[in-house]
């Protein structure tokens, strides 16, 4: 007879005990001589007892009972291959030996290699499915889907890292492939926490062990016993061999289940890590996959806002029989917070109107279509300071918390008298033959008090002057080296072109900074209003 022993098969994996003392315990306690895992396993659950040349089992009163060849027993004398269930689920298997081992068989090894096969097929299935064109949340299904039918687990968990890197549960899936509310998955956080910040996996034979049951409450409440969570992985492999390849945690994979089935086996393990580290890169590829896709649809949205924006605008040039105007803007994003307008008013003036919306992108655009209507619906018959006093009282009507805008509006009368309002703007400029004066005065910008003062100011224009209403975006370009370009280089450059084609005027300018600022990024909106006056109309000649 060879020495006897046990052979073990539990949560713990495949192990040989010899059986070489009097009295072994058996149970779920780590003081015990054969420590067991298991649903079903009570801390102290049975003793083998040699006597003479007997090997006695005596079960101590379990609470799920001792099986022997599949028959429940209190105290059984145990025969070479005896086998031993410990519980009525077989959470754990014992096998009771006292003669040498046989070669392995090539059963045996069939069995093994089918169970492996199994298990890699349903591994490999998944990680087919994983293509690029897949997006986050389809790709999170298959991975857990696979994860599950490869280790039997009866549900699972996957949580990601967001810029913060806290962890964010992203999906949550049973077996049968049901998705389950992530309210309704009760777990501790504990364990996903732990591996994430450790990138190691780390097994859970038994919650009831030890001071875990305390933290896993909910858990254990539900009569999970086993978990297996194991990190999700980016791995990568840099340019030089000499180089390790980095890896960087992105999240977590969280497996448990009542029954351990095959959860904590090491060939399960194996399995889920090679699962985890191929789903660390599937679910990176479609999280950059969704990214641009989620990039290039607000690209397309912004195209769309840029063109319905330009469309807002006048067209360019407008001319009349006293005057000539031209404006252009340069958003510094795809959309931007200046606008100009043109207005014909009643008495046979022209009216221009040039703005600049605090903030940049969507919600300046938004305010500035505002302020565009507003000026259309208002000033046709009105005096600017009136026009700007209503246009303000509009904007506070409708709450627009945080939102103002600097606006300059003036008329022109076919007299050459210029009658203007100035909200907050930039001082215009008049160039003149004498040369180049800024229209002084200001009051609040439009959007913050209800009680802002506005009032208007009047000057008288020459033939051949011009009008320059221009946002600050032009005397703030900053050049590469950080310096503003500044209203001295802008007087140069108006007085050189006083007397040249209103267009030539206009392009002029907005190259001028455009030069200046080459190189650097533009910070702001450029937006440039000009406003010739020619003089009274000519009388029609009587025959």
């Amino acid at each position: 007879m060879s020495e006897p022993r046990l052979e073990v098969n539990d949560g713990l994996g495949r192990r040989v005990i010899p059986v070489d003392k009097p009295l072994l315990t058996i149970g779920r306690r780590t003081e015990s001589d054969v420590r067991l895992v298991g649903s079903d396993v009570s801390r102290e659950h049975a003793e083998l007892a040699i006597e003479g040349t007997l090997f006695v089992l005596r079960d101590r009163g379990s609470r799920y009972g001792t099986f022997v060849n599949g028959a429940p027993v209190t105290e059984h004398r145990l025969t070479h291959g005896d086998k031993v269930q410990f519980g009525r689920t077989g959470g754990a298997e014992v096998v009771f030996l006292t003669e040498a081992a046989p070669a392995a068989s090539a059963t045996s090894s069939a069995g093994t290699a089918v169970g492996d096969i199994r298990q890699m097929a349903t591994l490999l299935e998944g990680l087919r499915a994983l293509g690029s064109g897949r997006v986050l949340d389809e790709v999170l299904v298959l991975v857990l889907d696979a994860a599950i039918g490869v280790t039997g687990a009866e549900r699972g968990f996957i949580m990601l890292a967001g810029d913060d890197r806290q962890l964010d549960l992203k999906l949550a899936r049973a077996r049968g492939r049901v998705t389950l509310p992530g309210n309704r998955f009760d777990t501790s956080r504990k364990i996903p926490e732990e591996v994430f910040a450790t990138g190691e996996l780390k097994v859970v034979a038994d919650l009831l062990d030890g001071d875990l049951a305390q933290d896993h409450r909910g858990t254990v409440a539900l009569g999970i016993r086993h978990v297996l969570c194991t990190p999700l992985r980016l791995v990568r492999y840099l340019d030089r061999p000499d180089q390790a390849p980095e890896a960087k945690s992105i999240g977590v994979l969280y497996l448990d289940s009542r029954e351990k089935g095959q959860l904590l086996s090491q060939a399960t393990r194996s399995a889920l890590d090679t699962l985890a580290n191929e789903a660390g890169v599937a679910i990176e590829n479609a999280r950059l996959y969704r990214e641009t896709l989620e990039k290039a649809r607000i690209e397309h949205e912004l195209r769309i806002a840029a063109e319905i924006q330009r469309s807002l605008l006048p067209e360019g040039r407008r001319d009349g029989e006293f005057f000539q105007a031209m404006g252009a803007s340069l958003p510094s994003r795809s959309i931007g917070g200046d606008f100009f307008e043109y207005i014909d008013m009643e008495d046979g003036a022209i009216g221009v109107v040039l703005g600049d919306v605090a903030g940049k992108g969507p919600a300046a655009a938004l305010l500035t279509a505002k302020i565009q209507g507003l000026f259309s619906a208002q000033v046709s018959a009105n005096s600017p300071a009136t026009a700007m006093r209503q246009v303000n009282q509009g904007l506070l009507k409708r709450q627009v918390d945080a939102r103002y805008a600097t606006v300059f509006y003036a008329t022109l009368l076919p007299n050459g008298t210029l009658t203007y309002c100035n909200a907050g703007h930039n001082p215009p400029l008049v160039v003149s033959a004498s040369g180049v004066r800024s229209l002084e005065g200001s009051g609040m910008p439009v959007g913050l008090f209800g009680a802002a003062p506005y009032g208007d100011e009047q000057t008288r224009l020459d033939p051949g002057d011009v009008l320059v209403v221009f946002s600050d975006g032009v005397t703030e370009a900053l050049n590469t080296a950080g310096e503003e370009y500044g209203e001295a280089r802008l007087v140069q450059e108006v007085m050189t072109q006083r007397t040249g084609p209103l267009g030539d005027f206009l392009q002029s300018m907005i190259t001028s900074v455009q030069t200046f600022a080459s190189g650097a990024s533009q910070s702001d909106d450029v937006t440039v209003l000009v406003l010739r006056y020619l003089g009274p109309p000519t009388a029609p000649t009587r025959f």
